[in-house]
């Protein structure tokens, strides 16, 4: 067979079973039995592949996956999230538009916690739209910045999808995450510059409202004990992978302990707690690594077929420039976000992809956030990104996908310049992992 029709096969039958409602990791078990039966052509292939299925999730570096689970999880169920907004909103003052900003600093803070893009937009939506909607806020300014800061939990360290990624197409785990750090607040600048101006253009979009404001000894004081603590849990995590005082994985062990030990000096850490966020770790986590082991099976398949060795050569075969090639790309994973969720993308492209960036001759690292960041674009992409339906779940009633959508499309906008930024100046990316 043809590299491209064992391509399309492969490929297909994985739309296919998507298409048809089949969950994503029983969608690469089917295409995995048949695609063995097809390119093998003897069922005792299968004793090989379920030998082979084991070896990514095996891998130390996924390690960093279940602990980072593990922090989101109790930071949502011992309640410290609300503290840091509580903190946050003393900061804000009577800014105009303050729970748009609130949003922002507090998401980016929430994301570096938890690593999941649809936690972060769970809890955002629950928390701020309600208040948001009480204070006069129109639904594109309330929806709008939990949409962008929701996706900041792929970029921003400690990324679960980031290390995910990274053992997946096999590079430098800690690197991917730390070069995640500069362009996640420049980010996060991006969509407080895009609050402003909306804001100028239509100040009755956030209405000012009257904040009673503590003193500044307790401003102090309240930021001291509900920010700072979660700063050091930061530096737990992203300062020893840095400085390499620890790996990732004992990175991100350092920082399931600091926030047991915050839980505990707040008297937050209830049994019931640690019983939820126990629970939602190994239900998580187990998921995410059930879908890894049938996606390494369909990574051998690609490859044993000849459909990644041809469609490699194809592709480099052209005279155009390489920058053409990683347009192609960031269109063929935004209209995949449209139907698939970042980590059924994710094992799909990455066998095809990451191969054909290193001929290209992009650095791996860079090329990594950049998928991660376009992960992000299409979680909010109409018409099926999912972080759009999340938001729908939380937003009040009678609220259309298609309002949702208009209220992420300024985000959308901040996203796609800073894509164009790192492609200008890879520095953005790569300066902060230079130094590991």
């Amino acid at each position: 067979m043809e590299w491209y029709w064992a391509l399309a096969t492969l490929i297909g039958m994985v739309v296919f079973f998507m298409a048809m409602g089949v969950p994503v990791a029983f969608t690469f078990i089917l295409t995995n039995i048949i695609g063995v039966l097809i390119f093998y052509g003897d069922p005792t292939g299968w004793i090989q592949i379920a030998d082979n299925s084991t070896q990514l999730i095996t891998r130390f570096t996924l390690g960093p996956v279940p602990m980072f689970i593990m922090m989101g999880a109790l930071f949502f169920h011992t309640g410290l999230a609300i503290r840091v907004f509580d903190g946050l909103d003393v900061v804000f003052g009577k800014l105009p538009g303050r729970l748009c900003f609130l949003t922002v600093a507090g998401g980016s803070v929430f994301s570096t916690l938890t690593g999941s893009s649809m936690a972060n937009t769970a809890m955002l939506g629950a928390l701020m739209v309600p208040e948001m909607k009480k204070r006069g806020y129109n639904g594109q300014m309330s929806m709008g910045p939990i949409l962008g800061t929701g996706g900041l939990a792929m970029i921003i360290p400690p990324s679960a999808l980031g290390v995910l990624l990274a053992s997946v197409a096999n590079i430098d785990v800690g690197k991917l995450l730390i070069a995640g750090f500069i362009p996640g607040f420049l980010l996060a600048g991006l969509y407080c510059i895009m609050i402003y101006m909306q804001l100028r253009m239509n100040p009755e979009s956030a209405p000012a409202y009257d904040v009673e404001m503590p003193s500044w000894a307790e401003r102090l004081k309240i930021i001291f004990i509900n920010i700072v603590p979660m700063g050091i849990i930061v530096f737990m995590v992203i300062g020893f992978i840095i400085f390499g005082w620890a790996t990732p994985t004992e990175a991100a062990a350092f920082g399931v302990l600091g926030v047991f030990i915050v839980a505990l000096l707040f008297r937050v850490l209830t049994f019931q707690a640690v019983k939820q966020a126990v629970e939602a770790t190994v239900k998580v986590g187990a998921m995410v690594f059930f879908i890894i082991m049938s996606s390494t099976v369909f990574s051998q398949l690609l490859a044993f077929s000849g459909a990644s060795a041809g469609l490699l050569k194809w592709a480099v075969s052209f005279d155009i420039s390489k920058y053409w090639f990683l347009f192609v790309m960031f269109v063929i994973l935004i209209a995949l976000g449209m139907f698939m969720d970042a980590t059924s993308m994710m094992l799909i492209t990455v066998p095809i992809f990451f191969p054909l960036a290193e001929q290209l001759g992009f650095d791996l690292i860079w090329f990594g956030l950049f998928v991660l960041m376009t992960f992000e674009m299409a979680g909010t992409t109409p018409p099926f990104g999912l972080l759009l339906y999340v938001m729908l779940g939380v937003a009040p009633k009678g609220t259309t996908i298609f309002q949702v959508a208009k209220a992420a499309f300024p985000f959308l906008v901040c996203d796609a310049i800073l894509i164009l930024l790192m492609v200008a100046f890879p520095a953005i990316a790569l300066w902060l992992p230079s130094f590991m």
